[in-house]
Order: C-alpha cells, then sequence, then structure tokens
C-alpha cells in the first residue's frame, strides 16, 4: 500500500514491521524482543500496525490519539494506512493540533492544499499592518521588534519604496505569546505570494478599516469586507455577497456565519 493513503489490492490495514523497538527476526522466523528478551511467533506479537490490535482501527480511539500527536506525527500518521489517513486528514483534528501548539483561539479559512498544516513553525504567522502616512519599513521593524531584513523578506520588498504602493504589510510574528488566545485567518498575500496565518490585532480583517465598532453601509466599506471574506474565507464573489447580505452590515457577523458553515460543511464532509 502507498503512503498517505493510497489505494491497492491489499487489505485496508496492512501490518507492518515494529520499527520502534529493539527488535529483529532470528533465523527460524520467530519474532525476537531483545528488549524484553522474548521469543515468540508472530501471531503472538500485539504492535500498532498488527490488524488484529482492534483498538487502533477503533476511529474514536485514533480521533483521541491524533488530538494529541504534534503536528509532524500526524503527518506521519497519515501515511500508515487508509484508516488512519481518513482520520489524519480530518479538517477539525489537523486544526486542533494546529491550534493547541501556540494555543490560538481559533484559525479561520481554508488552504488551497492540506501540506500547510504540516509547517507549524513560527514563520507560518504573520501580523497584518495597516499602512499610515509616516510609516516606514525602519519604523515598523522598532514597532514590532522585528529586523527590516525579515519584513522585506516576508513582503518580497526589494527597497523600501515598495511600501508606498501596498496598502498592508505582513510583519513576522517575533514573539510566540502574541498568539496567545488569538484567531488567526488563513490568506493568500498578493505580495508575499505565500499562504500564512494572518493574526489581526484590532481582531478580524476588517479591523484595521476601522468596522469594528459597529454597522457600515456604504460601498466602500461593504466591498472591503466582501473583498476580505473572500480573501482569508477561499470563497466566491457570490457567496460572500450573500453572507454580507444576511449580516445586516455587520462585519463580525457575516465572518461568524460563514465561519460555521464552512465548519459544519467540513464536519459532514460536503467539502
Amino acid at each position: 500500500m502507498g503512503c498517505c493513503g493510497e489505494e491497492d489490492d491489499d487489505d485496508i490495514f496492512t501490518p507492518l514491521p515494529p520499527n520502534n523497538l529493539k527488535s529483529r527476526l532470528n533465523p527460524s522466523g520467530e519474532f525476537t524482543n531483545t528488549m524484553a528478551g522474548i521469543n515468540t511467533n508472530d501471531d503472538e506479537v500485539i504492535s500498532p500496525m498488527n490488524s488484529n490490535f482492534s483498538a487502533l482501527i477503533c476511529r474514536d480511539i485514533l480521533r483521541t490519539i491524533f488530538e494529541r500527536l504534534p503536528i509532524q506525527d500526524l503527518a506521519r500518521a497519515s501515511c500508515v494506512c487508509r484508516i488512519w489517513n481518513s482520520i489524519a486528514s480530518d479538517r477539525e483534528i489537523q486544526t486542533s493540533v494546529f491550534k493547541s501548539v501556540w494555543k490560538l483561539k481559533d484559525v479561520i479559512g481554508n488552504p488551497s492544499s492540506m501540506s500547510f498544516w504540516r509547517d507549524n513553525s513560527l514563520n507560518r504567522f504573520a501580523i497584518s499592518h495597516r499602512l499610515v502616512r509616516g510609516d516606514t519599513v525602519t519604523s515598523l521593524a522598532i514597532k514590532y521588534s522585528v529586523q527590516v531584513m525579515d519584513i522585506k523578506r516576508l513582503n518580497n520588498m526589494m527597497s523600501d519604496h515598495g511600501i508606498y504602493s501596498r496598502e498592508r504589510l505582513l510583519i513576522p510574528v517575533s514573539r510566540p505569546e502574541m498568539l496567545l488566545n488569538g484567531t488567526c485567518y488563513i490568506e493568500l498575500d498578493a505580495h508575499a505570494k505565500r499562504e500564512v496565518a494572518v493574526l489581526y490585532l484590532e481582531g478580524c480583517p476588517v479591523g484595521h478599516f476601522g468596522y469594528l465598532s459597529g454597522r457600515t453601509t456604504t460601498n466602500k466599506g461593504k466591498r472591503v469586507v466582501i473583498d476580505s471574506m473572500k480573501r482569508s474565507m477561499r470563497v466566491d464573489d457570490g457567496t460572500a455577497e450573500y453572507y454580507w447580505s444576511i449580516s445586516n452590515g455587520d462585519p463580525r457577523a457575516a465572518f461568524s456565519e460563514l465561519s460555521e458553515d464552512l465548519r459544519w460543511e467540513q464536519q459532514t464532509g460536503l467539502i
């Protein structure tokens, strides 16, 4: 059977030789456990890779285990067999593991590739800073306690002049505690040309535009909210328009309603 759940003609759960013990097969074909000093045949071996070990093909038990694994081990688990792959690839589990490392409150949005979840380093995160008159790369580096070159590298800037053609800059997260109880939005930034988990210090993507305190009915405000929803939630224009229409001009309600519906679709397997 191939890696990561590829189907073949074998059973759904193919036993593999244990590799986490100091074990070997003796010349007679019997299994030798050199740690315990016990010789036994294959039928008596209880191993996570043994299809007779029913506890580790029980979905409820696997979910409980996988939710406590580091993200790298969760990726490895998805390559064991089809059952493990289907559970380890579950959006809810991957999000839960991704959040637990940094103690995030929530991660909103859908990455274009499931490999997004496998890189759970601090480099995956960024702060969204809306540029205002007087901002410079140097002043922002001082404000957020990061290096000038790190800001330029993240935003694909060749020089400081690139700041004038943009509405915002992504700022590297320098301290893990900044993510504590935060909500990040998965976005594909047009300038950075990469997907990042963006932290908005004001609370949500529209916070930088001053709409958090109430409703907005202006065409400009509506367009900003819809564009933010399309970028962070990865939905089309029509979907963003719909959730805007049922929110009565409240950006928080629009994002919350769309996020809940996307989560429900993920759980029921519709997407």
